[in-house]
């Protein structure tokens, strides 16, 4: 598995750190992990901007 960050794009806030398989699955775990059933149920005030999922070396 590879490493991920999610950041809003228009904060440049880390909302997430973890492992996944591609960024898609990375916006997923992230969302599943704020209680949500995947990324297409964040509120639009936190994808203002846009998510952006990024993999990072460790």
């Amino acid at each position: 598995m590879k490493v991920f960050q999610v950041r809003q794009g228009a904060t440049g806030a880390i909302l997430w750190t973890g492992t996944a398989t591609d960024p898609l699955a990375a916006l997923d775990a992230m969302a599943h992990e704020a209680g949500y059933y995947d990324h297409s149920d964040i509120p639009d005030h936190l994808r203002a901007g846009g998510l952006h999922a990024e993999e990072i070396r460790v």
